[in-house]
């Protein structure tokens, strides 16, 4: 139907492909490799277009597009957020990625994004607590042992050195699930009965919980001197896990700060309230961490930059694995004015 068939084929990464690709790889390697990529394009950071997500909230969850654009490649996520998906036995999150040409709008890649977001997730968190948290810190405490949890232990195990890991969760068959799948990584695992028990002697404490409410997953008792904050699970308007004397008492980083004041930790705070962009850190613009004694939190919400890291990083992997199907997705007649003529060749073809 078309006079070069290569143009209307895109690249598609399935969940099985990403899952084969992933452990092709190595998870700890393609964490690292994956890092490396996102703190490529957040030292470019300005090169961006950047906008807040696009978001449709509902009583039952929110529905997001997140895009972004570098100038030469455009790229988005769609990606859902729906706690109670897990009582009817689905994920409370998933996502699907595109990555387009700038110059002509053709997709180049269009991937499953719900594996590569918690990778990308815990990518992130790695590489922010690699610039803000003490530079000796081996223990960190997770405090919500859902999906994401396996992936934020082997990320900071691989590319910030923990290696003793504090688990709790108030379903203890969360933790008792993460602890059983982290068996054989090298990481020495502890199960908590508290999150109070779960942060003691942590250097790092990651907050990834799932419900969409405003809760106190940690208490400003809980945190002292010296310790990161990699607050994950905040990510939507009314849901929060820090209290806000934590906040108080932190040097904030933040991705996007116009997305991170609707969405993060800081919504608990006036709208003019002072934040650091983590991007001027990866990019040598600014100090990180003040002192040894200073609270940092990553007030993280997710940004479509590194989604947009993501797939690149995907893309780059595909020639030497072949880990993707050809789709089917563009119609591209011979005479690019005459659509309809497909049809009417299609028609002759069907009737042949």
């Amino acid at each position: 139907m078309s006079a070069n068939p290569n143009l209307n084929i895109v690249p598609f990464v399935s969940v099985d492909h990403m899952m084969r690709l992933v452990l092709r790889i190595g998870v700890e390697t393609f964490l690292t490799e994956l890092a490396a990529v996102i703190e490529e394009d957040f030292a470019r950071w300005e090169q961006f277009d950047k906008t807040p997500r696009v978001a449709s909230h509902s009583d039952e969850g929110v529905i997001e597009l997140m895009p972004t654009s570098d100038g030469t490649l455009y790229g988005f996520k769609y990606v859902n957020g729906h706690p109670k998906n897990t009582k009817e036995g689905r994920q409370t999150v998933t996502a699907f990625g595109v990555l387009s040409d700038v110059g002509n709008g053709y997709p180049m890649l269009l991937s499953e994004m719900t594996i590569l977001t918690a990778l990308r997730t815990a990518a992130m968190s790695a590489v922010a607590a690699r610039h803000l948290a003490r530079s000796n810190s081996r223990v960190m405490a997770i405090i919500g042992n859902g999906a994401q949890s396996e992936f934020q232990a082997l990320a900071f195990n691989a590319i910030v050195g923990v290696t003793d890991l504090r688990l709790y969760d108030i379903d203890p068959s969360a933790t008792q699930r993460c602890a059983a799948n982290l068996l054989g990584t090298g990481l020495s695992v502890k199960i908590c009965g508290s999150s109070q028990e779960a942060v003691e002697g942590a250097d790092i404490i990651t907050t990834v919980t799932a419900d969409k409410q405003s809760a106190t997953i940690l208490s400003d008792n809980m945190v002292g001197p010296g310790v990161h904050i990699n607050a994950v699970g905040g990510d939507c308007p009314g849901k929060t896990e820090l209290h806000k004397d934590i906040l108080l008492r932190s040097e904030i980083f933040v991705e996007y700060p116009p997305q991170t004041r609707i969405e993060g930790e800081i919504q608990q705070l006036d709208a003019d309230y002072p934040v650091n962009e983590l991007w001027e850190v990866i990019a040598g613009r600014r100090e990180g961490r003040a002192s040894e004694r200073s609270i940092t939190l990553f007030d993280s919400v997710g940004f479509a930059i590194e989604d947009f890291s993501a797939l690149r990083y995907v893309r780059s992997k595909l020639k030497e694995t072949g880990l993707y199907a050809e789709l089917d997705l563009l119609a591209d007649p011979d005479e690019p004015r005459d659509l309809y003529g497909m049809l009417l060749r299609c028609k002759a073809q069907i009737a042949a």
